[in-house]
C-alpha cells in the first residue's frame, strides 16, 4: 500500500541527516548530566540530613517571646517553670514553628522582591542568578529559541514570571497553614495557663492530647494543598507522595485518668518531638525548591570574576617573584616601604616634633625672640644718635634727647632736598653724603622691624603649618578608624546599632500594628480561619520584635516595661484596640524604637 506523500518535504529527513542534527542535542545532554541539579535525588538526600534549623530538645537558641501565661507567675516560678516538662514541650513547639515561619517569611519576601522587578531584572535572575547550570540552560535556551522563534526574551520573561508566582504560591499556603498552627497552639497555652502554672505535670498528659489534636489538624490541612502539589510543575503528586506529612498518633489512652504512667509519658512527649523532627522534614523539602537561594548561588558570577581576576594576579605576582628570578617585587616592595617611610616622617613625625616644640619649648624661643628685638633696638638707638648728631649740627644748638625721630628725619629731609640742589658740590663739601647715611640707616632699621613682625607671625602660626602638614595622615586615620567601626558594629539586620537597624525595628512594630488591623477585620467579616493565621503571624511578627529590642532595651533600662508591652500584646484576651494603643505608645516613648533624628 502506497503511502501519501509528506505536506512538507522539511518534515521527514533521511537517517542520515537526522543523526547529525541529534548529535549535537546528545552531546549537550551528556554535558549537562555531569552538573548537579538542584531538583537530583543526591541534594535531596543531603538537604534531608540537614533539615532547615532541625534541634534538639538540649540545643536553645535565644530566647522569643514568652508563653502566654500569668505576668505575676512568670516571675514567681520562673526556675519551676523551665524545669517543667510541659513548659519544655511547647516551649520547642513555639520555637520550631517560629522558625519555620522566619524561613518562609525570608523566602517570601526575596520572592516578592523578584516579582517587583523589571523585565530586565527577571530575565537577569534567570540567566545569570541561578547558578552556572541554569547559566548554561538559559543561554542555549536563548540561542536556541533565537533560531528559532526568533522572540525568546517575551518566553524566558513568561517563565521567570509563572516560576516566581508559583514559589509565591507555595511559600503563602505554608505560612498560612504554620501561622494557623501556631495560634491554635498559643490559643491553647493561654486556656490551660491557670493549670500549667499550678502544677504542670498533672496536666501533661491533656495537654498532650490536646497538642497531637493540633498536629493531626495541620497534617489534614497539608496533606494535599493545591498550590503545593500541581499537577506539571516542579512539585508533583508523585514527588509529594513519597514526602508527605504524616504526623504519629497517640494511642488510644484514657485522658479521663488522673495520672499517666511514665512510660506513657515519655512515648507521648517523643511522639511530640517526632512530629516536629516530621514538620521540619517535610518543611525542608519543601523549601528545597522554592527557598531563597544561597548567597553563593545569586552571586557565583561575581564570585567567578573575582576567582578568574585573583589567578590572574596570582600569576602574575608570580612571573615577577624571585621564584621566576625576577627581582620586580622585592623592588616594589622596597619603594614602597620607603615612600612609607616618607610619608611617615614628612606628615607625622615632622608635624609633631614641630607641635611638640611649639608646645613644650617656649622660653627657648622667647629668649631668641628678644635677642632679635636687642637687636632692632640698638638700630633705633644708633639712628636716634645720628639724626640727633646731624640735626645739632645743622641747627647750630643743643636739642633735648627726647625729642621725637619724626621731627629729626623732617630737619634731615629739608637739609636734604637744598643739598639735593648741588649734588656734586654738596656730596664733596656739603651734608649730602651724612643725609644719605642716614636714610640707608632708617631704611635698614625698617627692613629689621619688618623681618621682625614676619618673623613673630610665623612663628605664631608654624603650629597651624604642622597641623596642615599632618592633615593627610590625620584623615587617613579617621577613614581607618571608620571602616573599622563600621565593620566591628556593622547593622545585622534589625539587631544591629546604625540608623538602618533602628529602621528595621521600627518597620517591626509597624508590621506588628498592620497585622493586627487585618486580625480585626478578618474578625468582623467573620473569617475565622483566615483570623487565625493573622493572629498566627502577629505572634511571629511579635517574637521577632521581641528578639532584635531585648538587647537595646536592657541598655537603656526599657526592657521590663517594653517586655510586658509586647506580651500583652500577643495576649488573647485583649480588645484589638487597646492593642493598637499599646504599639503606639511603643513608636513614642521607648528610646530603643525612636528614630535616630529624635534620639538625645
Amino acid at each position: 500500500m502506497a503511502s501519501s506523500p509528506p505536506g512538507n518535504p522539511r518534515d521527514v529527513l533521511p537517517d542520515s541527516e537526522t543523526l547529525i542534527h541529534s548529535y549535537p542535542n546528545r552531546i549537550w545532554r551528556a554535558f549537562l548530566s555531569y552538573l548537579p541539579s538542584p531538583d537530583s535525588s543526591l541534594l535531596a538526600k543531603l538537604s534531608n540530613l540537614f533539615p532547615l534549623r532541625s534541634r534538639g530538645r538540649s540545643r536553645r537558641r535565644k530566647p522569643g517571646l514568652p508563653l502566654p501565661l500569668h505576668s505575676d507567675a512568670i516571675q514567681s516560678s520562673l526556675t519551676a517553670a523551665k524545669a517543667s516538662r510541659a513548659i519544655v514541650i511547647l516551649e520547642d513547639i513555639m520555637e520550631h514553628t517560629l522558625c519555620c515561619l522566619h524561613n518562609i517569611q525570608k523566602s517570601l519576601v526575596f520572592w516578592q522582591s523578584r516579582a517587583e522587578g523589571t523585565r530586565t531584572q527577571k530575565i537577569y535572575f534567570m540567566i545569570f542568578e541561578r547558578g552556572p547550570r541554569a547559566f548554561i540552560d538559559g543561554t542555549y535556551e536563548l540561542i536556541n529559541r533565537l533560531v528559532t522563534d526568533g522572540s525568546p526574551i517575551q518566553h524566558l520573561c513568561c517563565s521567570a514570571s509563572d516560576m516566581i508566582s508559583e514559589k509565591i504560591a507555595v511559600l503563602t499556603s505554608l505560612q498560612h497553614y504554620l501561622a494557623t498552627f501556631l495560634a491554635q497552639v498559643h490559643l491553647e497555652v493561654n486556656k490551660y495557663r491557670e493549670v500549667l502554672t499550678e502544677d504542670s505535670d498533672k496536666s501533661l498528659p491533656s495537654l498532650l492530647v490536646t497538642i497531637n489534636s493540633l498536629f493531626l489538624k495541620l497534617e489534614a490541612s497539608v496533606c494535599h494543598p493545591r498550590e503545593i502539589y500541581k499537577s506539571g510543575n516542579s512539585f508533583s503528586t508523585e514527588r509529594g507522595s513519597s514526602c508527605a506529612l504524616l504526623f504519629e498518633k497517640i494511642p488510644e489512652i484514657d485522658p479521663e485518668r488522673s495520672q499517666w504512667t511514665d512510660t506513657e509519658i515519655r512515648d507521648a512527649t517523643n511522639l511530640i518531638y517526632e512530629n516536629l523532627q516530621k514538620m521540619d522534614s517535610y518543611l525542608s523539602f519543601i523549601l528545597s525548591s522554592c527557598q531563597k537561594p544561597r548567597r553563593m548561588t545569586l552571586y557565583w558570577l561575581h564570585y567567578t570574576c573575582g576567582a578568574i581576576g585573583l589567578s590572574v594576579c596570582s600569576i602574575w605576582l608570580l612571573h615577577h617573584s624571585s621564584l621566576m628570578r625576577s627581582s620586580d617585587i622585592d623592588n616594589w616592595i622596597r619603594e614602597a616601604k620607603e615612600s612609607t617611610a616618607g610619608f611617615w616622617k614628612d606628615h607625622v613625625e615632622q608635624p609633631l616634633i614641630s607641635i611638640r616644640d611649639e608646645l613644650f619649648e617656649t622660653f627657648r624661643r622667647r629668649h631668641k625672640g628678644v635677642m632679635e628685638v636687642d637687636e632692632v633696638k640698638l638700630t633705633e638707638d644708633s639712628l636716634h644718635r645720628m639724626l640727633l648728631a646731624f640735626c645739632e649740627q645743622t641747627k647750630g644748638q643743643k636739642l633735648p634727647e627726647n625729642i621725637p625721630d619724626q621731627e629729626m628725619l623732617e630737619i634731615v629731609m629739608a637739609r636734604y632736598e637744598k643739598e639735593v640742589m648741588h649734588p656734586l658740590q654738596n656730596l664733596l663739601s656739603g651734608e649730602l653724603a651724612r643725609a644719605m647715611l642716614i636714610q640707608i640707616q632708617k631704611l635698614k632699621l625698617d627692613l629689621e622691624t619688618a623681618m621682625l613682625e614676619l618673623d613673630q607671625i610665623l612663628k605664631a602660626n608654624e603650629i597651624n603649618f604642622a597641623v596642615l602638614a599632618a592633615l593627610p595622615a590625620f584623615f587617613i586615620s579617621i577613614l581607618l578608624i571608620m571602616l573599622v567601626r563600621a565593620w566591628v558594629r556593622q547593622d545585622k539586620s534589625a539587631e544591629g546599632r546604625g540608623r538602618i537597624a533602628r529602621r528595621q525595628r521600627r518597620l517591626l512594630v509597624v508590621e506588628v500594628e498592620k497585622r493586627l488591623m487585618q486580625f480585626q477585620t478578618f474578625v468582623d467579616q467573620g473569617m475565622e480561619d483566615d483570623a487565625q493565621c493573622m493572629f498566627g503571624l502577629v505572634l511571629y511578627s511579635l517574637d521577632r520584635l521581641y528578639k532584635t529590642v531585648e538587647g537595646h532595651a536592657k541598655e537603656t533600662g526599657e526592657w521590663l516595661s517594653l517586655r510586658q508591652d509586647i506580651v500583652d500584646i500577643g495576649k488573647p484576651g485583649l480588645k484589638t484596640a487597646y492593642k493598637l494603643a499599646i504599639t503606639s505608645r511603643m513608636e513614642r516613648m521607648y528610646e530603643c524604637l525612636l528614630p535616630s533624628s529624635k534620639r538625645k
